[in-house]
C-alpha cells in the first residue's frame, strides 16, 4: 500500500513539474490563438493610425518662394490650427450634427418598435418579417446609395413621376431636402441591423417575467415599455454608440448623391472634406482633419456611455 502511494506521488510530482506555474496553457498556444487577430490589428489599424497622427504634425515648406523646392518638416500644431480655422470644416461638423440629432433617434426608435413587434406572439410570419427587415443591411452602402439616387432622380424615378402625377412635386435633391435624402438611405440600411441587436437582447429575457406581469394584469403595451425596454437598455445604448460613430464617418451616401445633385459639395461631411483635402496632395492637413474627427467621435461616444451609465446608476 505504501509503495503504491509513493509511486502515485512521484507521478503527480513529475506531472506537476512539467506544467507551467498556475497550470495554464502554454505560451505557444496562446500566441497561436492571438496572432491571427493581433497581427492584422497592428498592421491595418495601429500602424495607419500612428502614421496619420505623425503626418498631422508635419508641414510642407518651400525654398526660394512659391515655386521653390518643397520639403517636409515638423510643424507642430500648425495643421490643427488650420483645421480649427477652416469654416468648411465647422460647416460639415454642423451639418453632420444636425443629421445625427434627427436621424439616429428616428432610426433607433423604428428599430426598437420592429424588435418589439418581432418579439410579440401576435406577429405572424416572423421569419419573413425578420429577413425582410434585415435584408437592406446585406446591400453594400454604395449600391444602396445608387439605388436610392435612381429613386430620387427627377428624370428617372418612377416614385417622383407618381408623386408629380398627384400634384406633390417633390424635390428630394433640393438644398433643403438632400441631407434628409441621405439620412433616409442610412436609415434604410441600418435599421434592420439595430433591430436584430435589440431583438437578440429581448430573446434573453426569461419568459417567467412576462407570465408574472400578466398575472398582475399587465397588458402587452405595459410589458413592452415597463419590462422589455428597461431590460434591453444596454443594447439600446450600444446601438446608439454605433450610430454616433457611423454618423461621424458618413461618406458613401452623400458622395454617391453628389453625382446627381449640385447641392452636395466636396466638403459636405467631415470625411468628404478630409478626402477632398487629401486629393489636393495636402496629406498633412487631411491627417489632422482625420485625427480631429477621431477625437470628436471618441469624446461623443465615451461621453454618451458615461452619461447613460450615471443615469442607470452603474
Amino acid at each position: 500500500m505504501t509503495d503504491t502511494a509513493t509511486r502515485a506521488a512521484r507521478v503527480v510530482a513529475s506531472t506537476g513539474a512539467r506544467r507551467r506555474p498556475g497550470g495554464g496553457p502554454r505560451a505557444g498556444t496562446i500566441t497561436a490563438f492571438v496572432t491571427p487577430f493581433f497581427l492584422p490589428f497592428v498592421l491595418f489599424y495601429l500602424v495607419p493610425v500612428g502614421y496619420a497622427l505623425w503626418q498631422s504634425f508635419l508641414a510642407v515648406r518651400r525654398t526660394g518662394g512659391q515655386y521653390g523646392t518643397s520639403y517636409t518638416t515638423f510643424g507642430g500644431f500648425e495643421q490643427y490650427e488650420k483645421v480649427f480655422q477652416n469654416t468648411e470644416f465647422w460647416s460639415s461638423i454642423g451639418r453632420i450634427a444636425l443629421f445625427g440629432i434627427v436621424q439616429v433617434p428616428v432610426m433607433l426608435f423604428v428599430a426598437l418598435i420592429m424588435a418589439l413587434l418581432l418579439d410579440t406572439p401576435l406577429l405572424k410570419l416572423k421569419s419573413v418579417f425578420r429577413i425582410t427587415a434585415f435584408m437592406p443591411y446585406a446591400v453594400p452602402g454604395v449600391i444602396a446609395a445608387i439605388m436610392w439616387s435612381y429613386l430620387y432622380s427627377p428624370q428617372l424615378s418612377p416614385l417622383v413621376e407618381l408623386l408629380n402625377a398627384i400634384g406633390l412635386r417633390p424635390d428630394f435633391l433640393g438644398p433643403g431636402a438632400v441631407l434628409w435624402s441621405a439620412a433616409n438611405v442610412s436609415t434604410w440600411l441600418w435599421t434592420g441591423y439595430n433591430m436584430l441587436i435589440m431583438f437578440s437582447a429581448l430573446q434573453s429575457i426569461p419568459q417567467e417575467l412576462y407570465e408574472a406581469a400578466k398575472l398582475d394584469g399587465a397588458s402587452n403595451w405595459t410589458i413592452a415599455w415597463r419590462i422589455k425596454v428597461p431590460i434591453i437598455a444596454p443594447s439600446i445604448v450600444l446601438t446608439t454608440v454605433f450610430s454616433i460613430i457611423g454618423t461621424l464617418q458618413l461618406y458613401a451616401e452623400p458622395a454617391v448623391l453628389r453625382q446627381i445633385s449640385s447641392n452636395i459639395s466636396s466638403t459636405f461631411t467631415p470625411n468628404m472634406l478630409a478626402y477632398a483635402v487629401a486629393s489636393g496632395n495636402n496629406y498633412q492637413q487631411a491627417a489632422a482633419i482625420s485625427v480631429v474627427i477621431a477625437v470628436i467621435t471618441f469624446v461623443l461616444s465615451f461621453g454618451f456611455m458615461r452619461l447613460t451609465s450615471k443615469k442607470a446608476g452603474l
